[in-house]
């Protein structure tokens, strides 16, 4: 049996509800999994998001591919994907597999970690050609953390030069992607048209990182799409198997609920490299229950002991 809350936790916890308010509003998909508008995109998706960097890492071509169309089938249908150097293996040649096939049934998105525009763009045309598709649904910037933002926001940097792709038709979408650093996220709001947000966003990395506290509240005040990555704290390189996870088993489903319980989220994107974790993920978007107050109390006392544990695991903090 878990100890009883430290005051010190239950405090923590009970800011916790004040933080994390209502869950989105969904409505339900006739596929049996509920959607979600994606900001001030106009475009409804599901609450589960396909991320390929595990199949892309650990599954052949032809087997990441037929694991693409089964989620389609199921009614998940966004899908975020990468180029190889930045650690998704052979996702986007999967990807263009079911894309010159199924390009209206998805909604594709990629990534350009470039700080230089000239680059990025060069970038975004290899993905497209790999993709096999002429545009993109959303690209982001990509490990937002990383970038020297003087380059990434100047003139010639990534950021005007996605958005001019994205007026050319290239790109609906401009968004941006991170793991760490937040206060580069609160720059580039305060300049930029941004339409999406991606952040690493678990119940145990809230107390590192804390992307839901920080960043979150000023992005949705823009109308900002705001898509969890990391739900299940990522992969696990050093697992032989297939899982996707170093947050306990215990916990997933727990962690899950977490992501899709905050104010304003879209979507959870969870990598996924075998059929069992995509059905087991599928089953949890289709039964979702926003968390209770009982759940989020449990959840803090459990997330610091894990944050503890794990670090700033993702990158410095600052």
């Amino acid at each position: 049996m878990e100890n009883p809350l430290t005051r010190r936790e239950f405090l923590t916890a009970a800011g916790s509800l004040v933080l994390m308010g209502e869950a989105a509003e969904t409505s339900a998909g006739e596929d049996g999994i509920p959607r979600r508008m994606l900001g001030k995109t106009g475009v409804q998706v599901p609450i589960l998001g396909f991320g390929t960097a595990p199949a892309g890492i650990r599954r052949s071509l032809s087997i990441g591919a037929g694991l693409y169309n089964e989620a389609i089938d199921l009614g998940v249908n966004y899908f975020d994907t990468a180029p190889t150097h930045t650690g998704y293996g052979r996702a986007q040649a999967q990807l263009g597999q079911v894309v010159r096939k199924r390009r209206k049934e998805i909604f594709l998105v990629t990534k350009c970690h470039e700080a230089g525009g000239e680059a990025a763009l060069r970038l975004l045309d290899r993905n497209l050609k790999e993709l096999k598709t002429d545009y993109a649904d959303l690209v982001y910037v990509h490990s937002l953390g990383d970038l020297d933002l003087d380059v990434a926001m100047g003139k010639n940097g990534i950021l005007p030069a996605l958005l001019k792709a994205k007026k050319e038709g290239r790109i609906r979408f401009v968004g941006l992607s991170g793991h760490h650093r937040p206060h580069k996220f609160l720059k580039v709001l305060a300049e930029f048209d941004i339409d999406v947000m991606m952040c690493a966003v678990n119940f145990a990395d809230r107390y590192t990182y804390g992307f839901e506290e920080k960043i979150w509240p000023t992005a949705a005040r823009k109308k900002v799409g705001l898509v969890a990555m990391k739900v299940f704290g990522g992969m696990n390189y050093k697992d032989p198997g297939m899982t996707n996870s170093i947050m306990p088993a215990e916990h997933l489903q727990s962690a899950f609920r977490y992501a899709l319980s905050l104010p304003n989220v879209s979507l959870a994107v969870i990598g996924m490299a075998t059929r069992e974790e995509l059905h087991r993920n599928v089953e949890w978007a289709k039964r979702f229950q926003p968390l209770t107050a009982k759940d989020k109390q449990a959840l803090a006392s459990v997330g610091r002991r894990l944050a503890a544990s794990w670090g700033p695991h993702f990158g410095p903090v600052a």
